[in-house]
C-alpha cells in the first residue's frame, strides 16, 4: 500500500513538473514571438522608409558603409558575444556569476580597443590616400558597430537567463527607435547613408542604456575572486576566438557580393541588390533566428559542460527537429514570394526599386537555408566545439566569394543571387555533415 502511494505521488510530481515547464516555456515563446514580430515588422518598414529617402545609389553607399560594421561584428565582437551567452548557464551552474560578468566586461573592453586600433588604422589610410570624404561614415559606421555589439552582448546575457520578456522589448524597439532617429537625423543633416548610420548608433545607445539598467535589476554581483575572473576569461577567449578565426572569411563572404557589383557593375546595382537582400533573406533569417534564440538557453542548459551523453543526444534530437521545420517554413515562404513579389515591392518600396522584385524568392530561400545551418551550429556551440567548424566556415566563405565574384562580372547581380543561394545551400549541408550524432570522448 505504501508503495502505491509512493508511486502516485511521484505522477503527480511529475505531472506538476511537466504542466509548469510547458507554462513556462509557453510564456518564454510567447515573448519570443512577440519580439521578432515587432523586429521583422521594424525591419521591413525601415526599408520602405530608407527607399523613399534615399536613391538606389545613396543606398548602395549604406549598404557598402555597413559592411564595414559587419567586419567587427564578425571578426571581434561575434565571438565573444557567443562566449558571453554559451558560458552564463556554466556561471550559474557553478554559483560564479560574479566573476563571470566582469570577466565578459573585460572581454568587451579588449575587443573595443581592437576596434579603435583598427579604426586608427583606417582612418589614417583614408587621409594617406586622400579619400576623406568617406571619413564620416567609416566613423559612424565604426561607432555603430560598437555599440550594436555591446547589445549583442547584453542580449546574450538576458537570453541566457531567461528574461524573455526583456529581450523581446529591446529586440521590438531597436528597429523602431532606428526608424524615428534616422529620419530625424536626415533632417536634421540631409538624406545621406552617413546619416543613416548616425542614426542607427544612435538607436543602439538608447537600447543599451535600457538594457544596463534590466541587467543592473536582475543581477547584483561584487568585486569577484581575481583567479575566477582569470579562469573565466581563459575559458571564455577559448570558446571565441574560432568565431575569429573563421569570421574574417565569413564576412568576406558577406560583403563580397556588394563589393563585385560595386567592381564590375555600379553603386545603383548595390543598392538594388541591398532591398533585395534585405527583404527577403534578412526576414527569414530572422524569423527563424527567433528558434535559435528560444533555444540556445535551454539547450546550453541542458547540455551544461556537454560531458554528458544523454544530455548530448537530447540536444541533438532537438536541435534537428526545429531544422527540418525551419525548412519547411522557408519552402512555404519560397513559393509564395514566386507568387506575390510585385505586389510585395508595391507595398514596401518606392517604385525605383521595383525592377528587381522577381529575385525575392530566391533571396527567401538562400536566407533559409543559412538560418537552417546556424541552427545546426548552435549544435556545436552547445557542445563546446565551435573549432570544429573553422574549415567548414572558412571552405564555404571562399566558395562564396568566388561565386560572387564570377556571378558579378557574368551575370551581374542575377549571377550574386545564383552564388548567393548556391553558398547557403553548401553551409547547411556541410553543417549537416557536422551536426550528425557522435560519441562524445570522456
Amino acid at each position: 500500500m505504501n508503495e502505491v502511494i509512493k508511486n502516485v505521488v511521484k505522477i503527480e510530481w511529475l505531472r506538476a513538473l511537466t504542466s509548469s515547464r510547458t507554462r513556462r516555456l509557453s510564456k518564454e515563446g510567447l515573448w519570443i514571438v512577440l519580439g521578432q514580430i515587432a523586429s521583422v515588422l521594424g525591419s521591413i518598414v525601415l526599408v520602405k522608409v530608407l527607399t523613399e529617402y534615399l536613391s538606389p545609389t545613396q543606398y548602395g553607399h549604406l549598404a557598402l558603409g555597413m559592411t564595414l560594421a559587419g567586419f567587427t561584428n564578425q571578426v571581434i565582437m561575434g565571438g565573444v558575444s557567443s562566449s558571453i551567452g554559451r558560458f552564463y548557464s556554466i556561471a550559474s551552474e557553478r554559483e560564479g556569476i560574479s566573476s563571470y560578468l566582469i570577466a565578459s566586461i573585460k572581454l568587451l573592453g579588449f575587443a573595443t580597443i581592437a576596434i579603435a586600433v583598427i579604426a586608427l588604422v583606417l582612418m589614417s589610410g583614408l587621409f594617406w590616400f586622400d579619400y576623406s570624404q568617406w571619413m564620416g561614415l567609416v566613423v559612424a559606421a565604426l561607432v555603430f558597430s560598437v555599440l550594436a555589439g555591446y547589445n549583442g552582448a547584453l542580449n546574450s546575457i538576458q537570453n541566457a537567463a531567461r528574461q524573455r520578456g526583456v529581450v523581446a522589448f529591446h529586440s521590438g524597439i531597436n528597429n523602431w527607435l532606428k526608424i524615428l532617429l534616422v529620419v530625424g537625423v536626415m533632417i536634421w543633416l540631409g538624406h545621406s547613408s552617413t546619416a543613416v548610420l548616425i542614426g542607427y548608433a544612435m538607436a543602439s545607445l538608447l537600447v543599451n542604456a535600457s538594457q544596463v539598467v534590466f541587467l543592473r535589476r536582475l543581477i547584483i554581483y561584487d568585486d569577484g575572486e581575481s583567479q575566477a575572473v582569470t579562469d573565466w576569461l581563459r575559458q571564455m577567449w577559448a570558446f571565441s576566438w574560432p568565431f575569429s578565426v573563421f569570421g574574417l572569411f565569413t564576412w568576406a563572404q558577406q560583403v563580397s557580393d556588394r563589393w563585385a557589383l560595386q567592381s564590375f557593375a555600379s553603386t545603383h546595382e548595390v543598392g538594388l541588390y541591398a532591398v533585395v537582400f534585405q527583404l527577403g533573406y534578412t526576414p527569414v533569417s530572422l524569423a527563424t533566428g527567433m528558434m535559435v534564440t528560444f533555444l540556445g538557453p535551454i539547450l546550453y542548459q541542458r547540455s551544461g559542460n556537454a560531458t554528458d551523453e544523454t544530455r548530448n543526444a537530447m540536444v541533438h534530437r532537438i536541435t534537428w527537429r526545429i531544422t527540418f521545420v525551419g525548412l519547411l517554413v522557408t519552402a512555404i515562404v519560397f513559393v509564395i514570394t514566386i507568387f506575390l513579389h510585385d505586389w510585395i515591392f508595391h507595398l514596401l518600396v518606392a517604385s525605383q526599386y521595383h525592377s528587381v522584385s522577381h529575385f525575392l524568392p530566391w533571396a527567401v530561400l538562400a536566407g533559409g537555408f543559412f538560418a537552417a545551418g546556424q541552427m545546426l551550429s548552435l549544435k556545436l556551440m552547445s557542445e563546446l566545439k565551435p573549432a570544429s567548424m573553422i574549415v567548414a566556415k572558412i571552405a564555404t566563405a571562399i566558395v562564396g566569394v568566388c561565386a560572387n565574384m564570377y556571378g558579378a562580372v557574368q551575370f551581374g547581380m542575377k549571377g550574386v543571387i545564383v552564388a548567393l543561394v548556391g553558398f547557403s545551400g553548401i553551409y547547411l549541408l556541410w553543417m549537416a555533415s557536422l551536426s550528425k550524432y557522435k560519441v562524445v570522448d570522456q
